[in-house]
């Protein structure tokens, strides 16, 4: 068995080391490196516009579309360093998301039209999924798209939209079709976020954050060739996107990352005069949880080299999503727990980024978000597909029952 990677693909590491190096803001990793959830900020569109340049925006897109044509493994050293040196994540509901359904299932000019600003990162784009009585369950969606000659005319709300407030554009699933089964009358709609009729509320969140929001739509008029694929087939669609997003969901290299914030803490903080990295007890459980993280990732490398499994990618792909989630959790819950009653001082996202505390620079820099982080991640475990849900998946797909 081989457990190292290859001279060439170390080669490849320093490449990108270098290009981080030289072309990653400080102020913007800064920024990354404190903030509770980096992904919404003006920094992943910033980013993704400084890695055009270079032509690696949407490196794991096919080459006629823009992409770089690395392997598999090149593509988790790359998102591995840019973790590693804090990098924003360049908008990721763009490369990872929408992007690919478009050109999978897009027409020849939506292609045309939508691929290249992607690329480039000229706008950003929102999901239009969850509903206030369909968030796991999407086959219960109620959001309607009624045919009116060249149109749609669009009415319903979604809730949980990230971005939305300052996103152009959105990719929506719609009922189109109430006469047949739940999953076969959904059909997945491009929309600009601009159009009459649309209105955009924010959700304040616990963690001082407030990008999650709602989207009304009352009676919108979307041009029928902004509908991707065939109608009825968003369900299709959709799942095609989920499973790529569950399988990204894994957070190996946010989870890498953010085990060494917490073991830098905790060479910092101290019980009774000891590091409490060097207590029996704290230590203990960050071996455990390195150990869970050191299988999870070898779990993602041996599906990048190729290997196949006896269960359907879906389930796979639910495994890396159900244990990457929960690792998020334990891991944060081990930051809280080695700050101690510093935790009990949470510094809100916008004004931590804004620099706004007077008191700010007395804080040890590794204080800065833990709290905020520790309280985003309590939704790991439900976005993307809540963990219930995924068990079941797993029960159903893997095990037949």
């Amino acid at each position: 068995m081989q457990l190292e990677l290859n001279p060439e693909l170390e080669t490849f590491r320093q490449e990108v080391r270098e290009f981080l190096r030289a072309s990653l803001p400080r102020e913007m990793a800064e920024r990354q490196h404190r903030a509770c959830d980096p992904a919404v900020d003006e920094d992943g569109i910033a980013w993704q516009r400084i890695l055009h340049r270079k032509g690696w925006s949407v490196p794991h897109w096919p080459t006629e579309h823009g992409g770089c044509g690395w392997s598999p493994l090149q593509m988790f050293i790359f998102e591995e360093e840019c973790h590693n040196f804090d990098a924003p994540v360049p908008a990721w509901q763009n490369t990872h998301m929408v992007g690919p359904v478009i050109y999978t299932f897009g027409s020849d000019e939506q292609k045309r039209r939508f691929l290249p600003p992607i690329v480039r990162g000229d706008y950003q784009w929102a999901q239009g999924f969850s509903e206030p009585s369909a968030g796991s369950d999407l086959a219960s969606l109620r959001t309607v798209a009624v045919r009116d000659g060249d149109h749609y005319i669009v009415r319903g709300q979604k809730i949980w939209t990230s971005g939305a407030h300052h996103s152009e554009w959105g990719f929506f699933l719609v009922r189109t079709n109430p006469d047949v089964k739940p999953q076969a009358g959904i059909s997945f709609l491009l929309i600009d976020l601009k159009t009459p009729g649309i209105t955009i509320r924010r959700i304040p969140q616990i963690n001082g954050a407030s990008h999650l929001c709602e989207v009304f739509l009352d009676d919108v008029r979307v041009p029928a060739d902004n509908l991707v694929g065939q109608e009825g087939q968003g369900w299709s669609y959709a799942k095609f996107l989920l499973d790529h997003e569950r399988t990204a969901s894994s957070f190996i290299y946010w989870n890498k990352r953010e085990l060494q914030k917490v073991k830098q803490i905790a060479r910092r903080e101290q019980l009774d005069g000891v590091p409490l990295i060097d207590t029996p007890v704290f230590r203990g459980k960050l071996v455990q949880a390195e150990c869970e993280l050191h299988a999870l990732e070898w779990s993602v490398l041996r599906i990048l080299a190729g290997e196949r499994f006896q269960y359907p990618d879906t389930a796979v792909a639910s495994v890396l999503k159900v244990h990457g989630s929960q690792l998020q959790q334990r891991i944060t819950d081990l930051g809280t727990e080695a700050l101690g009653s510093r935790a009990l001082r949470m510094f809100d996202y916008e004004p931590m980024i804004r620099g706004d505390y007077p008191d700010i620079e007395a804080w040890p820099g590794y204080v800065h978000g833990r709290t905020a982080v520790y309280f985003a991640e309590r939704a790991a475990t439900i976005y993307g597909g809540a963990l219930q849900v995924q068990k079941n998946i797993i029960a159903k797909l893997a095990f037949g029952f």
